[in-house]
């Protein structure tokens, strides 16, 4: 595992939110199959004292830490409110947010990244799916019956293509260690170059695959920083330039992030670039 342990006591900031609370009880389903500790708190602003699927709820996340043990907060909260959400929860001593809220402001984003740095909290996303360590923990909204466990981590910057190339590598009999999906907006905390770094120090990943779209150069960034084996497959081929497809970060400008440019530099750096995810159980096999 490179974020959390099944140990690990879980906030959600957000719990008594629709989605927050759906996924709040399905996280701890799967806590309680893989005989982890799951959601212990919940934390909504005015809504301390209630109870969520049996979890407590408190009005901030340093009350919520008074009473429980908790190191990383799965955040739920509406959009305008998810940058001051990060702040609180790593100005409380929370190590690790999973932002899977979307439509944050950019600059609140990237105050709040900064400033969880100072507080050596590390952020994945905002507008991530989550991470699921298979038998282990999740964090998030991933679909946990795609997933088995084994040796192959799994980066991405798009959840619904991350749920199909797990079900391939899955139905293939090729099992993750760690899938992590980093978020599609054009600031985000953790990088395809921090998670690889993660993924070099985990004893139990011993290749991963690396799922891109159009705009910006993270991929290849990441590519270039590590020796552990990657299999890559870029979305986004039939992109036209200057429009966003899909994610805020996916915008080619200027001639630069578009597919064919980032599969030209990642082979470059020897990276074997699936043409359609079907192909990637292959590509894997013969890394391994």
């Amino acid at each position: 595992m490179i974020f959390g342990a099944r140990d690990d006591g879980i906030i959600v900031q957000g719990a008594t939110g629709t989605q927050g609370a759906f996924h709040l009880d399905l996280m701890n389903e799967y806590a309680r199959g893989a005989g982890g500790r799951g959601v212990v708190a919940g934390v909504t602003p005015g809504k301390g004292g209630q109870v969520v699927h049996g979890v407590p709820v408190y009005d901030s996340v340093r009350e919520a830490l008074d009473v429980h043990d908790a190191a990383t907060s799965v955040l739920f909260v509406p959009g305008k409110a998810a940058g001051d959400s990060i702040m609180e929860a790593a100005e409380a001593g929370i190590e690790l947010v999973v932002a899977i809220t979307e439509h944050i402001p950019v600059h609140d984003t990237a105050k709040a990244i900064a400033y969880a740095r100072t507080c050596g909290c590390s952020v994945v996303g905002p507008n991530s799916p989550g991470i699921l360590s298979p038998g282990e923990i999740k964090l998030g909204i991933m679909p946990a019956q795609l997933f088995s466990r084994g040796n192959v981590g799994v980066i991405s910057r798009s959840g619904t293509l991350t749920y199909e190339v797990v079900d391939e590598l899955t139905r293939a009999g090729i099992g993750q260690s760690t899938v992590v999906g980093i978020g599609g907006d054009p600031i985000i905390g953790e990088t395809f170059v921090d998670v690889l770094d993660r993924f070099a120090q985990d004893p139990l990943t011993d290749a991963v695959v690396v799922i891109g779209e159009v705009g910006g150069n993270l991929e290849e960034e990441g590519a270039a920083s590590t020796d552990l084996p990657i299999v890559a497959y870029i979305a986004g081929k039939s992109a036209p330039p200057e429009k966003r497809m899909g994610h805020a970060g996916a915008i080619v400008e200027g001639g630069e992030g578009d597919a064919a440019s980032k599969i030209r530099r990642l082979e470059a750096l020897g990276v074997p670039v699936a043409a359609k995810p079907s192909e990637i159980p292959t590509l894997v096999r013969d890394l391994l």
